[in-house]
């Protein structure tokens, strides 16, 4: 049977179950009822707290966001056709629903479902707001605004509020708004979204004229940002996250969010937002990715994942491991127990669980606390909470998507979705009513925990301006500081002397509401004043309130307060200097003897002033130091000119081979070598570089062709494999394919050495090496080992192919079928290995349809680990072993069910990864190949071939076309029904 035509039939298999499936996945097997959920399938870790079913099937099908209204009322975004185009899942042609769903008689369980809007132009929404009789759905590209004008639940209009750059439907996308504390509307969304346009396709800037795009000056990938609720004045808070699913804002207006990694490498993360700030997924002036080697690099992955050495990135606040991080918001209510107030609930679709997170100040910067909620990780590993948020009595609510999966890619169940509800020991779900028309129900209402209550109470406090002064000030003398800091946020809208007040009050939280009250009136002298709090969490604030302001008072007193170690603070004084730095430099320098001072030279670290690299080079030239690559990295966020002219003083007094080499790799390449003091020192230092691989980079870095003979020797020389691949790749960037043609050319021709060149230089893949290979194989004048060795050359992923498609139309000689098949036995297409030996023959083993109940079966976990170093090794990393090509799989087993591994294997192209998506790459000189761009600077691609770890620069200029591929990179498996069954049995163990 055709490989093809029997992996279809598996496939069609695994989908004809998916009506049948209940009996066998469901939470709820026969004899159990569906109340009796916290033995059944989620473990609810507090017997303080009562987890009850609010909804399920039939009323809702994957839910991936929701909100409550002011009634009580749960409105879920419905995503049934969600990628089907990838699934090949049935599409419903009316579109994807918005629901509400109600419980009319208080029993905490729902019994009244309408749909509020049903469309395809909301398929696979991923954010819904409700405020007042305004619903605000978020939908790539699109943002909508419905408006129910009547009561009725129905919409009577919709219109764009804004939309992203890009509308695939991903949850990489735009996510769902929050009304905050400020009157304004909190969003945010993944890389993907890439940047704003308004309702008629333009593109939206900033309140400070900035284009919000993918411009590196300063934003790039994800955002989090703030408007006005009618989609005026864009604030772009903080960038540079991969996957930012969701963020929330408590009462004092600070920001949190989580963040996906790239997948699989344990560093999820949560945020708090300084505005202004970057948060280092990306390098900040070039683009490049995490895996880009840079001096001082971080010593783990999840630090170097987002960039935590380098001056300008934030620091995280919780690095939560492996996992999908969705919904989450802060919990300002008092129905759940004490230790639960003002906390920050986060669920977890990969982990499936649900945290609580106590956060704790820690200098201007925070430290948290986890406290696991819900697990369902032992029981029903389906439980896969989108989202999560407060309803007006106090109680909690989770959605349910319900999948073998995570939501992001593929989908193993449509007709599942369940709504729980957290509570104290409370069944019955009562929720209070407010008369929104009356002043002291209104300033009750400010008072409550859900956001929907507390925008109608803000939006007619708002209205009534002075009328509603007395009684908001007799709510801003409450004991709750929560509610004194609600209180301020609308009283400082009818006087500034509020803030004032506000700015005087005992809790350091307050204070620094009160800083963030005063920021858009740009209150310098407050400001200033403000910075000499004795609380450095008010002075965080302060830093970000003078962004991109001119107030050199106020940095100053920041600055000079500044005690090393707080990056946190640090970051707020680098963020409140902004555009500003080389006066406030100068300033702050003036009379300090600063040497030994290291909040000083901390300080110069962050800076980006004109007089930062001769600053930066007095440090390194200083005995007084122990790390000077932390100074060499701050040198590649300088102006370059600056840079090059300190650098080269620097270089000129060298006297160690490894400062010459760290001098060499920071300066601007393209501008020094120009520079004829630099080229006469040149020559001298690539003499005294011994390292081979700094050699190497050196080389690639300037471009550097007279280095020739001495890159061909390590190429052809060196015993160090990695080494020698390096360096026979950028000797094919630099001579194409010359060395190989001179080296089988030679007369007389030594068989041993053309040998070795074939097999060093004939490792790059790409079309003109491989082009080159192909031309000496088939040519008999050439003996007999030199043709057998280009075949033998020929194992990458690029190169195998084309051997192939030469094998199967009988274009490659006789002799030469046994070293094909030595290629075919490594390649990483392990199609093309089932269909070479079906032509020179057959596999021992006969396939074997798999039956229905395949995945009720168990395989040997020891077997499958065997498996998955001969089949997934060479591109996936599971507890440091393997090739880092595609997502790191060693907790894979907590993420996806059985059921999702299957498919994953079987049918790649269901799943591919964000960020791990194919592309095809043409370049000028008419070569072409396939890979991963893992990043784009400002003037390269940065590509990861197949089966190999290591990055491959190709400049802009070198590129004709990139398109990405419809298909996944990862190759079909020609696995026997045990063997799909051990390698399963082996990743399901990955925990």
């Amino acid at each position: 049977m055709p490989t093809r035509t029997f992996f279809l039939l598996i496939l069609a298999l695994f989908f004809s179950c998916q009506k049948n499936r209940e009996s066998s996945f469901d939470r709820f097997p026969e004899g159990k009822t569906k109340e009796n959920i916290n033995k059944e399938g989620i473990d609810v870790r507090d017997e303080q707290l009562q987890l009850t079913l609010f909804a399920s099937e039939p009323d809702l099908f994957n839910p991936t966001n929701m909100d409550i209204d002011h009634k009580g009322r749960i409105w879920i975004c419905e995503a049934y056709n969600y990628r089907n185009d990838v699934n090949n899942v049935p599409y419903d042609k009316k579109g994807d629903k918005i629901l509400i769903l109600e419980d009319s008689n208080g029993d905490g369980k729902s019994d009244k479902t309408k749909i509020f809007y049903q469309g395809e132009d909301i398929n696979s929404a991923l954010g819904i707001t409700v405020l007042g009789n305004k619903t605000i759905v978020s939908c790539s590209p699109n943002v909508f605004v419905f408006t129910d004008e009547n009561g009725d639940d129905i919409p009577d209009k919709k219109e764009i509020l804004f939309k992203t750059v890009a509308g695939l439907q991903s949850d990489h996308g735009v996510h769902s708004c929050v009304f905050g504390p400020d009157g304004k509307l909190y969003f945010n969304f993944g890389n993907f979204g890439e940047g704003l346009l308004d309702k008629n396709n333009q593109p939206i800037k900033d309140i400070y004229g900035r284009v919000i795009g993918q411009t590196k000056a300063p934003f790039q990938d994800g955002m989090a940002l703030r408007c006005d609720v009618d989609g005026k004045n864009f604030e772009v808070l903080a960038w540079n996250f991969r996957n930012n699913y969701e963020l929330c804002i408590d009462s004092y207006g600070r920001i949190w969010q989580s963040d996906n990694d790239d997948d699989g490498k344990k560093a999820n993360r949560i945020n708090y937002l300084m505005p202004g700030g970057n948060y280092g997924y990306k390098d900040e002036m070039t683009g490049a990715d995490w895996r880009v080697n840079r001096t001082n690099l971080e010593d783990s992955v999840f630090n170097q994942h987002w960039h935590q050495n380098d001056p300008g990135v934030i620091p995280n606040l919780k690095v939560t491991g492996y996992g999908s991080p969705t919904g989450i918001f802060i919990y300002e209510g008092s129905l759940l127990p004490e230790k639960y107030r003002n906390t920050l609930f986060l669920a977890d679709a990969g982990t499936n669980d649900v945290s609580s997170y106590e956060r704790i100040n820690d200098g201007a910067g925070y430290t948290i606390k986890q406290n696991l909620i819900l697990d369902a990780t032992q029981k029903d590993m389906w439980f896969r909470p989108s989202d999560i948020c407060t309803a007006p009595d106090g109680s909690i609510f989770v959605a349910d998507w319900y999948d073998s999966g995570v939501g992001g890619h593929f989908i193993g169940d449509l007709e599942k979705g369940r709504i729980y509800r957290l509570s104290s020991n409370k069944p019955d779900y009562k929720i209070p009513t407010y008369d929104f028309k009356s002043l002291s129900s209104c300033v009750e209402a400010l008072q409550n925990p859900s956001n929907s209550v507390r925008y109608l109470a803000y939006t007619t406090l708002s209205k009534m301006g002075k009328k509603a002064e007395n009684e908001l000030v007799k709510l801003s003398k409450s004991a709750n500081p929560v509610f004194q800091a609600r209180a301020y946020w609308l009283l400082s809208k009818i006087d500034e002397k509020y803030i004032l007040e506000a700015s005087k009050n005992a809790n350091e939280q307050v204070r620094a509401a009160a800083v963030r009250m005063a920021h858009r009136k740009n209150n310098s002298i407050f400001l200033t004043q403000m910075a000499t709090d004795n609380s450095y969490q008010v002075k965080q604030a302060v830093g970000s309130a003078i962004y991109k302001t001119e107030n050199q008072s106020a940095w100053l007193n920041l600055a000079n307060s500044y005690k090393s170690g707080d990056k946190w603070f640090l970051e707020a004084i680098g963020i409140g200097a902004d555009g500003q730095w080389d006066k406030y430099l100068e300033a702050f320098m003036k009379d300090k003897n600063w040497m030994n001072d290291e909040a000083v030279k901390d300080i110069i670290w962050r800076s980006r002033a004109k007089n930062t690299p001769g600053y930066l080079a007095e440090i390194i030239t200083s005995s007084k130091i122990t790390n000077s690559n932390r100074y060499f990295r701050a040198f590649d966020f300088q102006e370059k000119n600056t840079k090059n002219k300190a650098l080269l003083s620097l270089l000129k007094n060298s006297k160690s081979e490894e400062l010459s080499l760290l001098i060499f790799k920071h300066f601007d390449a393209e501008s020094i070598v120009k520079d004829a003091e630099f080229n006469a020192i040149l020559p001298h230092v690539l003499d005294n570089i011994k390292n081979d691989t700094d050699f190497i980079d050196i080389v690639s870095k300037y471009n550097l062709r007279n280095q020739r003979t001495r890159l061909e020797n390590i190429v052809l020389e060196s015993t160090n494999q990695e080494v020698y691949e390096k360096a026979a790749l950028v000797l094919s960037q630099l001579f194409g394919v010359m060395p190989l043609k001179e080296a089988i050319s030679a007369k007389p021709l030594i068989e041993a050495k053309a040998i070795n060149a074939i097999q060093r230089i004939g490792l790059v893949d790409n079309e003109t090496i491989t082009k080159q290979l192909i031309l000496i194989f088939s040519n008999k004048k050439y003996p007999f080992k030199i043709r057998e060795a280009a075949v033998l050359a020929m194992e990458g992923y690029q190169s195998d192919v084309k051997l192939w498609n030469l094998v199967k139309i009988n274009k490659v000689p006789k002799e030469l079928i046994p070293a094909s098949k030595v290629v075919f036995t490594k390649t990483f297409h392990s199609d093309l290995k089932v269909q070479f030996e079906q032509k020179f023959g057959k596999p021992d083993e006969p396939q074997i349809i798999l039956k229905v109940d395949f995945l009720s079966k168990k395989g040997n976990a020891a077997k499958g680990k065997e498996l998955f170093g001969m089949y997934c090794a060479t591109c996936h990393v599971v507890n440091g072993n393997g090739m880092d090509f595609g997502p790191a799989l060693s907790q894979i087993g907590k993420k996806l069910t059985k059921e999702s591994l299957y498919n994953a294997i079987i049918n790649p192209s269901q799943g591919v990864s964000f960020g791990y998506e194919g592309y095809n790459i043409t370049l000028t000189d008419g070569s072409a190949f396939q890979g991963i761009i893992t990043s784009k600077t400002n003037d390269e691609y940065l590509v990861k071939m197949p089966g190999q770890s290591q990055i491959v620069p190709y400049k802009k200029a070198q590129v004709k076309s990139v398109t990405k591929m419809e298909t996944s990179l990862m190759p079909a498996f020609p696995l026997k029904e045990s063997e799909y069954l051990d390698l399963i049995g082996y990743l399901e163990g990955l925990k």
